[in-house]
């Protein structure tokens, strides 16, 4: 069973070109979504889905699919319900319905990848909706049909709504959009540090340069791990560490960390 609540950093690659499959995998990356979607042009979207292949690596291996209602969408599920894929990615998602029939159709867990205005406005239901497995954020598609700016603060409700929405229905929190900056790792790091603080859980990667630096910022800081073991130490009831006080919801806060170290 593949463990896709602990992806942190996956890396898309094109699903039309197999000789960068075995590359992609060998990058540091927790997974790999193969791409039949956005990076594949129309001429070639066939020959990208006669390239579909798992047998390449043990890491988890994620199909992002042509959106319901294009040309293609047909097509790409017919083939990856074909295949031993971990999970299925279904792009521009605004419907419940829609994405419950989908991935009943795969037989597969399916992330629901947020772009638009309608998709936030129903993300409470499509994060509810079964074998809905997480919600991603498709920020730069979000801000097309929004017509705004690509800016933290601009996008901050959106991240926080997809949050939420992930917590109501009880599924891990979502993926957080790609950092279009490829040759600036620094600033990967910085938006996944950001991700982090408003409660995501990993980051979608387009360049191998920036998994090392978005599994960074999710990871717990030393300083953090020390804080943890610090408050966990104090036992119950209220206390104070580094003048702070300490309860129990700070505690739990402090599991988390915990545990998030010894799941690595």
């Amino acid at each position: 069973m593949v463990n896709l609540p602990a992806i942190r950093a996956p890396l898309f690659v094109p699903a039309d070109r197999p000789d960068r499959f075995a590359k992609a995998a060998a990058s540091g990356t927790d997974a790999i979504i193969l791409d039949l979607e956005d990076a594949v042009a129309a001429r070639a979207k066939e020959t990208a889905r006669h390239a579909l292949a798992t047998g390449f690596t043990d890491l988890p291996v994620i199909v992002r699919l042509n959106a319901h209602g294009t040309h293609w969408h047909e097509a790409d599920v017919t083939a990856v319900a074909g295949l031993d894929v971990s999970a299925a990615i279904l792009p521009k998602a605004e419907d419940p319905a829609t994405c419950a029939i989908v991935a009943c159709r795969l037989g597969r867990p399916l992330i629901a990848l947020i772009e638009s205005a309608r998709g936030l406005a129903n993300a409470r239901a499509i994060a509810a909706t079964v074998d809905v497995a997480r919600l991603a954020f498709g920020s730069v598609d979000y801000c097309a049909d929004l017509g705004c700016a690509h800016l933290r603060d601009i996008l901050l409700p959106a991240r926080q709504e997809l949050v939420l929405a992930s917590r109501l229905a009880g599924i891990v929190a979502p993926l957080d959009g790609v950092t279009v900056r490829m040759g600036d790792p620094t600033a990967a790091y910085e938006d996944a540090l950001h991700a982090r603080n408003l409660g995501m859980t990993g980051k979608l990667c387009i360049h191998p340069s920036q998994i090392a630096e978005v599994k960074r910022a999710f990871a717990p800081s030393r300083d953090e791990i020390d804080w943890a073991h610090r408050v966990l130490a104090t036992g119950s009831g209220v206390t104070s560490v580094d003048g702070a006080m300490v309860d129990e919801p700070v505690r739990i806060r402090a599991r988390m960390i915990v545990e998030q170290v010894e799941e690595r």
